[in-house]
């Protein structure tokens, strides 16, 4: 599917200047009394009870709120919650909520429908690529979310699909959601994962928004990792380790590299030892998530005793190293799970690729 057909734009998808040429160009503190409704829960025009009902109904008639509607929603007994955000178009996206032990709440969305790159371990990328999401619906997945679990604390571009190539509308996804005039979501709270494409973290290094940065790493063999995360062949290790080594220089900021470990397939000591050398020299925090399991991938778990050497043995190199506290996989919400891109679909394991540590001080 072609990302050159324009899709419908909604008002949650537009700047406050945007939005007054749209709705109000003659008043533009129109727009900026919408933009502050949507922020705060408003889901239709009725419910802005200071416009006037004249404008209301005119400005329903010219823009709608939101383009996108909640199909289905999934609650594991842990606390995480899961949602079938269907678009216009008949397809469909999957955001996530995980809460930390503190309480914290982080939303996990998807930035696109279906993912391109391949993943071998992930269910998102093996059922293909269908387009880019707009700002708008990026946007009204996190708004969708509190409208279900409350406020949210933090969120995460850890989703379906791979965030550095609709970095677009991300980027004006992310200046929607803090902007002080609206929902006035903390930079600091936002995180955006990558599978490790060079020209995106340099161009986030350098153009931002100000944010923090994950990378999948899974490992740092040269050959396995290639097998496992095709984009490698494009974007190979020497030259992630220095675009991550200049956005840390370039931002101040930590990175989180994050490996999915499958039994017997990257948790050997020589795995660890490679993982170690990429390190160095890096300020990261390392990010190690048991695979969670998917049908038909060739994969397992690795065992508590596989996981727990590896993790001893990055220690032992002086690492900064985290286990993540595995959640939502009753729903098809854990890591690599996420998977259906058609609205209606109901299967209670449809799946995403979250890459999200709960008990992680970066989140």
């Amino acid at each position: 599917m072609s990302d050159d057909i324009v899709y419908p734009e909604s008002a949650s998808g537009l700047l406050v200047d945007e939005l007054a040429k749209r709705i109000a160009p003659d008043r533009p503190f129109r727009a900026k009394q919408v933009f502050k409704w949507i922020a705060d829960g408003a889901r239709s025009y009725d419910a802005m009870t200071n416009l006037p009902l004249a404008e209301r109904k005119r400005y329903a008639d010219t823009l709608p709120l939101f383009s996108t509607n909640i199909a289905q929603t999934l609650r594991d007994p842990d606390g995480t919650v899961k949602l079938q955000i269907a678009l216009h178009d008949g397809t469909a996206v999957e955001t996530v909520l995980l809460t930390d032990s503190e309480g914290r709440k982080t939303a996990c969305v998807s930035c696109q429908v279906g993912c391109p790159m391949n993943c071998a371990f992930c269910q998102t990328g093996h059922i293909g690529y269908r387009r880019n999401l707009t700002a708008g619906e990026i946007v009204e997945q996190f708004f969708h979310l509190e409208d279900s679990v409350g406020a949210l604390d933090n969120i995460v571009f850890m989703g379906m699909g791979e965030p550095m190539l609709n970095l677009d509308a991300i980027r004006k996804a992310i200046s929607i959601l803090t902007d002080t005039a609206g929902r006035a979501l903390s930079r600091r709270r936002i995180t955006i994962s990558t599978s490790g494409i060079v020209s995106g973290i340099r161009s986030l290094a350098d153009e931002g928004p100000a944010v923090r940065l994950a990378v999948s790493l899974t490992t740092a063999n040269p050959e396995l990792r290639c097998e496992l995360m095709p984009v490698t062949r494009g974007n190979p290790l020497d030259e992630l380790k220095g675009a991550i080594k200049y956005f840390g220089e370039k931002t101040g900021n930590r990175v989180t590299l994050e490996a999915a470990l499958m039994g017997g397939v990257n948790t050997s000591g020589a795995h660890a030892r490679e993982l170690a050398d990429f390190s160095r020299g890096l300020n990261v925090h390392i990010n190690l998530i048991p695979w969670n399991p998917v049908p038909g991938l060739p994969f397992k778990t690795p065992t508590k005793q596989e996981t727990g050497a590896f993790l001893k043995a990055l220690e032992g190199y002086g690492l900064n190293v985290t286990l993540r506290t595995r959640r939502g996989e009753k729903i098809g919400g854990a890591c690599g799970q996420l998977g259906r891109s058609d609205a209606g679909q109901t299967s209670g394991n449809f799946s995403s690729e979250i890459g999200l540590s709960v008990e992680d001080s970066d989140f």
